[in-house]
């Protein structure tokens, strides 16, 4: 019998919905405490961990979760994990478990769009298949895993992709790793590179900025006022950004700012294209450092995890070759 851990973290997965107001809150017990037949043949052991809606979840609290797991793995005989989450943030947590555990067993990620006492809850069967992957031997290497709605995505590719539909979870471009069916689970794609990174915490400040039309210097000047050891840039197009931005983008370069850029596109990938002012060849030219495809949010996690591993330009621009 395989044994997985799981540690709830809170969210709608967590919550129920009070039928005088429709405001959705926190219940007193996790209504996931109560198992069900479908998880007999596995032994749960069972942690909460936070109670938190995701959009309070911050690096302290990802970092205290990644430190769990791998106790966790390492002082007992642990077969898979499970967390719990909210879904607003679930994929910048899930990204940031993927690059910092060390651990090798499977790691499932999964929430809920909808509350446990509302109509068509999709908290416990997104639990059940979570549960399912975590103790399949095809899920072993295979990465940070989000499950929901019966798929299986990479933590690096899924991406929340609609405010209120259970099917919101999506990986553009590369599509979900596998399925959960009545009969099993089937994982047809594999990660052809996968990153660890060691790291005793997040100390750093890292900021993302979106790109917009008309965009200037001054929100730029503004960081002047707060502790920033990196930035990102969700950039317009294929990586491009407005004019008027780019004097602040050197100032804050010549300072030692690492900045990141990737596109605001929900495709495709930030490439060194154009040679006008504020262009990506521009942009390239004056040590701004290209994604390779991450979305903005999780660009972000990755830059944190970085910094805390190296100040070292050139190796931190290598990290984003993957």
């Amino acid at each position: 019998m395989k044994r997985i851990a799981v540690f709830h973290t809170g969210g709608t997965i967590a919550m129920e919905e009070d039928k005088n107001t429709g405001a959705v809150k926190p219940k007193k017990q996790n209504p996931l405490l109560q198992f069900t037949p479908e998880l007999s043949d596995v032994e749960l052991v069972v942690e909460d961990v936070f109670q938190l809606p995701s959009p309070h979840m911050t690096q302290k609290e990802m970092s205290t979760l990644q430190q769990i797991i791998d106790h966790k793995v390492q002082s007992e005989k642990i077969d898979g994990v499970v967390v719990t989450h909210g879904t607003d943030t679930l994929e910048e947590t899930a990204y940031f478990l993927d690059l910092t555990v060390q651990a090798n067993i499977p790691i499932v990620i999964t929430g809920a769009m909808r509350s446990s006492n509302e109509l068509g809850a999709d908290g416990l069967p997104n639990f059940i298949s979570a549960v399912r992957v975590a103790a399949s031997n095809d899920a072993k290497n295979a990465g940070v895993l989000v499950v929901l709605n019966d798929e299986i995505h990479a933590a690096k590719n899924v991406t929340k992709t609609h405010t209120s539909n259970i099917a919101t979870f999506q990986s553009p471009q590369f599509g979900p790793m596998g399925i959960v069916t009545k009969s099993g689970v089937l994982l047809h794609q594999t990660l052809m590179h996968r990153e660890k990174y060691s790291i005793n915490g997040i100390s750093k400040n890292v900021v993302l900025l979106k790109a917009y039309s008309g965009m200037d210097e001054s929100i730029f000047e503004a960081l002047d006022h707060i502790p920033l050891h990196g930035l990102v840039i969700e950039a317009l197009g294929q990586g491009n950004v407005p004019p008027r931005t780019v004097p602040a983008i050197k100032k804050l370069l010549n300072k030692g700012i690492p900045i990141v850029l990737v596109s605001r596109c929900f495709n495709g990938v930030a490439e060194d294209v154009y040679g006008y002012e504020g262009g990506g060849k521009q942009l390239r030219n004056l040590g701004v450092i290209f994604s390779n495809g991450l979305n903005g949010q999780k660009a972000r996690i990755k830059l944190l995890v970085a910094l805390e591993n190296t100040n070292e330009l050139a190796e931190i621009r290598h990290m984003f070759i993957h």
